[in-house]
């Protein structure tokens, strides 16, 4: 629903306490303009800069007051008896510590409801005093739309020869958006200047600096591949079969995302990179740390930025890593006043009613420390389990990372027993590093199925019949290590 549709509803239903979340005030005023004008309503407009304006007012008249307590007080003068009065209040979140003049809106607004005038604030944030909670209706001004991109993109390409082809300007369009009216049409007219057309990867390095600034999630442009991680095999087909599944014409048929758990170093974070590149999708990275505010509400509305702005990047892929540490405090107090909690439940119902085409990918390294609800159906289409790669796995790993590192392919392997991938690259790049043959590396390297043991046996033995394998098809099966088997035997004779 468009911003003019739900702002006519409410006016309609006499909700005389409005508040516009825009970041793009010009377009929101030019729709709220139109509404005004179709349907004979009365609008006034005001900010610190021009004061008072009456709706088809010059702009260069004088506009009078520039007192904001003055203009609140104003809109009982625009009152009709047969029509609506409206008064749009620019970035007024900045006048809101005066408690003079919360107490004059909360006034105005009680008395609206008599004489149909409406206060309407317009801000990028939402920021409504305790005093006036229960008598604003917050309205998200929502970022353009593929149809709205498409004509801004086409209104700045006026020539034939600046359009890509149709598949490519797809492609433009999808790496549009996510990004407001104004960094669209900056970005498309900065592909022009550099290269006379529109091209992606220019709307992908704006894109980039827009995610920067926003400080909350980050676009991730590697070139991982697939062929860059040994193993992983039924877990690579299980997510390129779900992601290439043609579900836009039924929304219940998107892919919805996968829970990764392993020991680390197994290879949870490659593949989540490499989905992206895999499926032509962009990988944006969540540090949920990063969500973490030092004011009161202020975590939760980072959840909820961070998730509209992910919504509105779709078809993406969303990577979550070491989930457990990021969400530490939601099982138990962790003295944080129930902050992990929030933010854990937000992400819980966005994961369950989310409609966009949007695979997330969470990584966990401790199962125990999560709730059981996150992992329950319909919020993962998996939850698979990536164990220590075995001997066949092991040996593609180091043929890859030894022609990475430029060693002799033809040199003696070290016992890498119970390896990880992260051990073997380790003990590459040290044998290239020290100029060190293989064996001589290895002795810098001490494996996590050592250092870690027991946690890693609880885990295999979680796993074990709940979760998928990552490296053949079906559910993992917890089997009796071979050197334990001989250990008994042992003992026993």
């Amino acid at each position: 629903m468009s911003l003019t549709e739900r702002l006519s509803e409410l006016v309609r239903a006499c909700f005389t306490g409005l508040w516009i979340e825009s970041h793009e005030h010009e377009d929101a005023l030019a729709e709220v303009g139109m509404l005004c004008r179709s349907e004979e309503w009365r609008l006034a407009t005001w900010d610190i800069e021009e004061g008072l304006r009456m709706q088809g007012q010059d702009a260069g008249a004088d506009t009078g007051t520039n007192d904001p307590l003055a203009a609140i007080r104003a809109l009982s003068a625009l009152a009709a008896s047969d029509q609506p009065a409206l008064l749009v209040l620019v970035n007024f979140h900045r006048f809101l510590q005066s408690g003079e003049i919360v107490q004059a809106l909360a006034k105005q607004i009680a008395h609206g409801k008599q004489n149909r005038t409406f206060v309407v604030i317009l801000s990028p944030i939402v920021q409504v005093p305790a005093e006036l909670e229960k008598q604003f209706v917050v309205i998200e001004h929502d970022l353009p739309g593929r149809e709205q991109l498409s004509e801004i993109a086409r209104g700045i390409a006026t020539e034939r020869d600046e359009l890509p082809v149709p598949a490519e300007f797809d492609r433009v369009i999808d790496a549009a958006t996510g990004l407001t009216r104004y960094e669209a049409e900056g970005a498309f007219s900065l592909s022009l200047v550099r290269h006379g057309k529109l091209r992606a990867d220019v709307l992908w390095e704006q894109k980039s600096q827009m995610l920067k600034k926003s400080g909350l999630i980050s676009l991730h442009r590697g070139n991982e591949t697939f062929a860059d991680i040994g193993g992983l095999d039924a877990l690579k087909a299980f997510c390129l079969r779900a992601m290439r599944r043609q579900g836009e014409a039924n929304p219940l048929l998107r892919p919805r995302g996968v829970l990764l758990l392993s020991p680390p170093g197994c290879g949870k974070s490659a593949f989540a990179k490499s989905l992206g590149n895999e499926t032509g999708r962009p990988t944006l990275t969540l540090e949920i740390g990063n969500l973490l505010g030092s004011l009161v509400g202020e975590s939760e509305r980072n959840m909820r930025q961070t998730l509209r702005i992910v919504d509105a990047m779709a078809p993406c892929v969303l990577f979550a890593d070491e989930l457990e540490k990021g969400l530490a405090g939601v099982s138990g107090n962790a003295g944080d006043s129930g902050v992990a909690s929030r933010i854990f439940g937000q992400l819980l119902t966005w994961l369950n009613d989310r409609t966009s085409d949007v695979f997330f990918v969470g990584t966990c390294n401790d199962i125990s420390r999560l709730p059981p609800e996150f992992a329950r159906a319909e919020r993962f289409d998996a939850v698979t389990f990536i164990d220590l790669p075995d001997q066949s796995q092991r040996r593609r790993i180091w043929e890859m990372y030894l022609a990475k590192f430029h060693l002799n392919p033809a040199q003696q392997i070290p016992n890498d027993d119970e390896w990880t991938g992260a051990e073997i690259r380790a003990c590459c790049r040290l044998a290239a590093l020290l100029d060190l043959p293989l064996n001589a590396a290895a002795q810098h390297v001490v494996p996590i199925a050592r250092t870690a043991g027991e946690a890693i046996e609880k885990l295999r033995n979680w796993a074990s019949g709940r979760c998928l394998s990552a490296n053949r098809t079906g559910i993992f099966q917890r089997g009796t290590p071979p050197r334990r088997k001989v250990a008994r035997e042992s003992s026993q004779n």
